[in-house]
């Protein structure tokens, strides 16, 4: 069942539960997720960033929108961190339902700006739009974009931004980064501003960078207010180190005797982050 991201987090939103929100680069990281989550009967939010989609092509979409029109589990398919108006077109043309743009770099005036143009275009053909406020750190090189050094999100600037722009859902930096953290870097959320920016704003909210924070510190942003949080070192990690492992057999060479065990392990990842955001069952409210 095909949704976009307003529809799909208003019920999340409403029943206060997250959508995992999974980074898609190849059919197999596609068929896991979506079996993760139909045997957990769970909606879901397949991401596609720009790299990503440069990297598999325009032409990946169509399978990914054929295998959310014919799953029993309601599903968006999102652009991930959208840079500017032509990529956010082109996805939109493509068929994604759901879009974000992120402005968050530049000044507040400047992101409200191009993040009202962006909800004046997506939502005349039904397409949602996700902003971003304050910035994500990164970890590393295979990270997707991030800043050095986080710039969380000023409270003060929410209000403003959601009730200017009309964005159906905000990201907000409480400081996660992309990527998967060195042992010598340890997340930690903000909870005290997630608090304050709920008391101010009624609207589904975003955790990027979600990967490798501790499941406490998640499963309370979820309790607060966080109604999507997004995913993709974790996955791509667990399905990479079991194909390193499964090649270990320097013989093997046929993908249908290579894939099935590394998509089985990512999928054990999957799974233990739809029961963190309370998101197992919840299809049946759809």
């Amino acid at each position: 069942m095909l949704m976009n991201m307003r529809d799909l987090l208003a019920v999340a939103h409403a029943n206060h539960f997250a959508v995992p929100a999974f980074n898609m680069s190849n059919n197999m990281l596609l068929r896991g997720v979506l079996e993760a989550s139909e045997e957990a009967n769970s909606p879901v939010i397949l991401a596609i960033h720009p790299d990503e989609l440069a990297f598999v092509r325009p032409a990946f979409v169509k399978a990914v929108i054929e295998e959310a029109r014919t799953t029993c589990i309601p599903v968006c398919i999102h652009l991930d961190h959208g840079a500017n108006i032509k990529q956010i077109m082109e996805a939109i043309q493509a068929g994604f339902t759901s879009v974000m743009i992120d402005a968050s770099t530049q000044p507040l005036e400047e992101n409200i700006a191009i993040s009202k143009k962006v909800v004046e275009l997506a939502h005349a053909v039904n397409v949602s739009v996700e902003g971003e406020l304050g910035t994500i750190g990164t970890t590393s090189r295979q990270a997707e974009a991030g800043t050095d050094d986080i710039i969380y999100v000023n409270p003060n600037d929410v209000e403003t931004f959601v009730h200017s722009t009309g964005v159906d859902t905000l990201a907000v930096a409480i400081g996660t980064a992309h990527g998967l953290y060195p042992k010598d870097r340890k997340p930690k959320l903000r909870l005290d501003l997630l608090k304050e920016i709920t008391a101010r704003v009624d609207i589904p909210l975003v955790l990027h960078g979600g990967s490798g924070n501790p499941d406490e510190e998640i499963a309370m942003a979820v309790k607060l207010g966080i109604n999507k949080i997004n995913i993709s070192s974790d996955i791509k990690d667990a399905f990479y180190q079991k194909c390193r492992e499964v090649l270990a057999d320097t013989g093997l060479y046929e993908p249908l005797m290579i894939y099935p065990a590394c998509i089985d392990a990512m999928k054990k990842v999957a799974h233990h982050k739809i029961d963190l955001f309370d998101a197992t069952g919840k299809a049946v409210l759809y």
